[in-house]
């Protein structure tokens, strides 16, 4: 246990020092636009999307496997699964989808999948604006497994490995990376101090057919050699990078009602540091009011208010069906809608 927790400590100071080396001089400069892999920052969960993003500190459900993966040691009974549906902005299509299950004396083991896809357009080109015949499309995906552990009663630590893929038409790029958390249950009313980082790994690049070209090395096609294959060089992207920490405290709580505010400080590789707020009313842990905001003090940012309820309906004693909504305002860009449904076990 002493190992485990070193090797934490040991992750989280070197992508620390990531950030630090990859500081911005000012707030002027957002860095956005220079990262690859863009569908991670999309956050899974309708009671997540309902609170504002500000669930770092709150997680004690399946959807801690991406905000923070050491929250997952919170889920009630032997496991989890869960799906999450949203028709994300311009016609994408944005899934999720976790099991999880807790293993006696060991600790909680848990799988996920994520997949966000572009639908199918005509190649229209110079010659043919129309259309050429052909169509393309693009995806992205996300497959992790990952663990976690209560290392005493209060604390608890977990992680997450993910294989990456994104493509589009015919050219595909690859990663790896590992998202690291923690979950600290405090003394003072049971105030939960917690921190993640997120994507943290490899770098990616487009490879495939679509950037190989005919290469004429004099120029002349009469002469010399003609028409030699070759490939345009891609640039490599890092993953964004993402640092969380997270407070969360129930501000209430009687036999019946519960009020549990939230708060994010998230610091981006990709952009300016941001604020995100949450709050959420309980009536017997049955029904869930939601609200939030997102992304408070993010310059030139278009997200905003957030909404949110659920049902929990407990059919016995160790199986429960949980259904969520969400609701996220994009200012120019309309809004998002979330759905997802869980079953615990």
């Amino acid at each position: 246990m002493k190992k485990i927790f070193q090797l934490t400590i040991i992750l989280l100071t070197v992508c620390g020092m990531t950030f630090i080396s990859q500081a911005q001089p000012d707030r002027s400069t957002s860095k956005v636009g220079t990262t690859a892999a863009q569908f991670l920052k999309i956050g899974p969960g309708a009671r997540a999307i309902g609170m504002g993003g500000a669930y770092t500190g709150v997680s004690n459900d399946i959807y801690s496997v991406y905000w923070n993966p050491a929250g997952i040691t919170n889920i009630q009974n032997s496991g989890e699964v869960t799906f999450n549906h949203s028709a994300w902005l311009a016609d994408i299509t944005y899934n999720f989808a976790a099991a999880a299950l807790n293993v006696q004396n060991m600790g909680t083991f848990f799988v996920t999948l994520t997949n966000l896809g572009i639908p199918e357009d005509i190649v229209r080109t110079f010659d043919f604006p129309e259309g050429d015949g052909r169509v393309w499309d693009a995806s992205s995906l996300a497959i992790g497994i990952g663990f976690a552990r209560k290392l005493t009663d209060k604390f608890s630590i977990g992680f997450h490995a993910k294989y990456l893929r994104e493509a589009i038409w015919n050219s595909s790029a690859s990663g790896v990376a590992i998202d690291v958390g923690t979950h600290y249950i405090t003394p003072f009313n049971d105030m939960v101090i917690a921190a993640s980082i997120s994507n943290f790994g490899t770098k990616m690049q487009m490879d495939g057919r679509d950037i190989l070209f005919n290469y004429d090395p004099d120029g002349d096609p009469t002469s010399g050699v003609n028409n030699v294959l070759s490939k345009y060089e891609m640039g490599k992207y890092d993953l964004p990078l993402t640092f969380r920490l997270g407070l969360a405290m129930d501000a209430y709580k009687d036999r019946y009602f519960r009020a549990t505010t939230a708060l994010d400080a998230v610091h981006p590789n990709d952009n300016t540091e941001y604020v995100n707020l949450g709050l959420e009313l309980a009536y017997d842990e049955m029904f869930m009011f939601r609200v939030g905001y997102k992304s408070l003090f993010l310059r030139d940012s278009e997200q905003g208010l957030t909404l949110g309820g659920g049902l929990n309906y407990r059919l016995a004693d160790q199986f429960a069906v949980r259904i969520n909504y969400g609701w996220a305002d994009y200012g120019r860009l309309k809004n998002v809608q979330f759905f997802d449904v869980s079953i615990n076990f």
